[in-house]
């Protein structure tokens, strides 16, 4: 279940994130949002 969270990131993290977002719709053809990006890289960071 997802849970609304506020949180205040830094606007190079912001435009990293973008970034990744961006490469992904390029790669999968179709949207792919903020919140999906930033959870996958939050989840592989906490795995290590």
């Amino acid at each position: 279940m997802a849970r609304r969270v506020t949180i205040m990131l830094d606007d190079d993290l912001v435009t990293k994130i973008r970034q990744k977002q961006a490469k992904l719709i390029q790669k999968e053809n179709k949207s792919v949002s903020f919140s999906k990006v930033l959870n996958s890289l939050l989840e592989d960071s906490l795995k290590r």
